[in-house]
């Protein structure tokens, strides 16, 4: 019997691979998605999408209110989503979001009898993020371990994050080879409603070097004045 697992997607670019990659090691997928205050939808549509697309068992989006206490360029419209290069821990960073959005995954894992939580973090092409980082990874696996009747009664959740040590050429090249569409994801902090991306945030910076390096065609609609 296939063993099942539960794969946090946002609709982009990283957490598409990752769910490319769980189904090539043979996992029945569930997916999950946040509504949790964010700036735009269109990369809840891409979740759905590229959830649809991958033929998951189950897509499943949870509403949250992150917004409500604010702190981050991406669910506080009164803070602007930076376009310059900055230092330090930036502005679109959510506090505590993977743990919220882990904690859930532990709770849905448990209902369905998963062992397994897949994420799309990364440690090298990234913002910066506390909670991106491997040490966080293993400390909240942990935690699982303590937390939850499945563990205590012998079956143990594994967090898997295959991305954590990969540049995002790396993780084109890999999502690539593994048949994935890149035109269906949406990895802007500032997308427009259909979904275009604004070309100048972190992220798309991100992501346009990404395929530059990769050498591949680079899909992603970009606004008019990207």
């Amino acid at each position: 019997m296939a063993k099942k697992a539960v794969i946090l997607v946002s609709g982009g670019l990283d957490s598409t691979t990752v769910v490319a990659m769980a189904k090539r090691q043979g996992y029945k997928c569930y997916t999950l998605s946040f509504d949790y205050g964010q700036r735009h939808r269109s990369e809840l549509e891409a979740a759905s999408r590229v959830s649809e697309s991958m033929a998951v068992v189950e897509h499943k989006v949870v509403k949250l209110d992150l917004g409500s206490i604010g702190g981050s360029a991406l669910t506080d419209t009164s803070i602007d989503v930076p376009e310059a290069e900055t230092s330090g821990i930036p502005v679109t960073y959510v506090p505590a979001r993977n743990t919220v959005f882990l904690s859930i995954a532990l709770g849905w894992a448990e209902v369905l009898g998963a062992n397994d939580i897949f994420l799309g973090v990364n440690a090298v092409d990234f913002s910066g993020y506390p909670d991106c980082r491997p040490e966080y990874i293993t400390a909240f696996e942990r935690m699982a371990n303590l937390a939850t009747r499945a563990a205590v009664e012998g079956q143990p959740l594994t967090v898997h994050a295959p991305l954590i040590d990969m540049s995002k050429a790396q993780i084109i090249q890999a999502g690539i080879e593994l048949g994935v569409d890149y035109s269906k994801t949406v990895s802007c902090y500032q997308a427009s409603l259909e979904g275009e991306a604004c070309g100048r945030c972190e992220s798309c910076r991100l992501r346009r070097q990404g395929f530059e390096q990769a050498g591949i065609s680079d899909p992603t609609r970009y606004q008019n004045n990207a």
